[in-house]
């Protein structure tokens, strides 16, 4: 690394950490001032604000990370180009591509760095402030509960629970409905029991479960073949062949915001085994990849507007660029209707914006003054 690449990666690391600074602090005051309401009548503790908005933080700077790295990229540029130094560089053999790209290279490691802090960091942060907005300003879903909650479960099997308490492991009003394994619109057998409980090494003196599920006072209709149907009552059923687990419903329920990059991956490969429609869900895995990368596009534009020395000063390329990122995330928030829909092919969907925002930066690039 030369003393040139030294002297523009400390300019811009130091102007990117300023930037996402500043702009962390500012969506936090604009945020707090809109929810502060919301915690004074729900008289939540000062202590609960103050870890809201650490779990909070995380997936601010996520959001923000682009817009610094645009920020920095574009003042460091835009300094070297008022100060003279741009066009001494130039002078001595050195092209817009040479200075472009430490830019590139701190861009680049800041966005791979992004894909683990996106993917792992920021959705075990959204559990904690998801969990306090549930318990305190009564979103997303409840207090750690769950109701009218349905899903399939194998390829024959379908779940329906008109409550569902995390906390005990335990749902009521539950329905549990076979079909045939040959004929999926055929009934073979239906459960419906009062309550089922999860039962955790072990299921009581007289079960032989070790682990899983018992309905407790219901009644199971079997249909043969001809479809004579027999009806029996019971106090407590063990329900072995019901595979999945409490974890597992409470992953279902969650947000995509929630599940780390692994968690997502294993939900939709259970899903398409379940025969769902996994389009959203895969949109959403992609997404968690190709957004980091946004931080190397920004600096396509935001280099190249900062070289070129105006007499308006760098506002206007400033606002030119932040103008071009919002458009950004408005077409790749738009695109990723399409994905959702099945329309296109879920990972196209997800890298739509990348590839069309990165050829437009290399357009902007060339047809720069070296």
């Amino acid at each position: 690394m030369t003393i040139l690449d030294r002297y523009i990666v400390r300019q811009f690391v130091s102007t990117f950490f300023f930037g996402l600074l500043a702009f962390l602090l500012i969506f936090l005051i604009i945020d707090m001032m809109e929810k502060l309401d919301d915690f004074i009548d729900a008289n939540v503790p000062v202590i609960t604000i103050i870890q809201y908005y650490l779990w909070f933080t995380p997936e601010i700077l996520k959001l923000m990370t682009p817009i610094a790295m645009l920020l920095a990229s574009l003042f460091v540029t835009g300094r070297l180009s008022s100060q003279n130094e741009l066009a001494a560089i130039k002078s001595s053999g050195v092209s817009l591509y040479r200075v472009l790209l430490p830019f590139l290279i701190v861009s680049f490691l800041v966005s791979s760095a992004s894909v683990y802090f996106s993917g792992w960091v920021v959705p075990f942060a959204n559990q904690k402030k998801f969990a306090i907005e549930r318990a305190h300003l009564h979103r997303s879903g409840g207090s750690f509960s769950r109701y009218n909650i349905y899903f399939q479960e194998g390829r024959t099997r379908l779940v329906s629970m008109n409550f569902y308490d995390s906390q005990a492991q335990t749902a009521s009003t539950v329905s549990i409905q076979e079909f045939a394994d040959t004929n999926l619109t055929v009934l073979v057998r239906r459960y419906d029991a009062r309550q089922m409980t999860w039962l955790e090494g072990g299921a009581g003196p007289g079960d032989s479960l070790r682990e899983g599920w018992v309905l407790v006072q219901g009644a199971l209709r079997e249909l043969g073949t001809r479809q004579e149907e027999t009806l029996s009552s019971f106090d407590r059923l063990p329900i072995g062949m019901l595979r999945i687990t409490p974890a597992e419903i409470e992953k279902k329920q969650r947000k995509p915001d929630e599940l780390d990059y692994t968690e997502l991956k294993e939900f939709i490969e259970n899903q398409q085994q379940s025969g769902q429609d996994v389009s959203r869900w895969l949109v959403d895995f992609h997404s968690k990849i190709a957004f980091p990368f946004a931080s190397v596009i920004v600096v396509l534009f935001g280099v190249p507007f900062g070289s070129i020395r105006r007499r308006s000063g760098v506002a206007i390329d400033f606002g030119i660029c932040v103008a071009v990122t919002f458009i950004y995330l408005a077409f790749m928030k738009t695109s990723h209707v399409f994905g959702y829909n099945g329309d296109v092919n879920p990972l196209l969907t997800a890298w739509l914006a990348n590839l069309v925002f990165l050829t437009l930066g290399i357009v902007n690039l060339i047809r720069v003054q070296k």
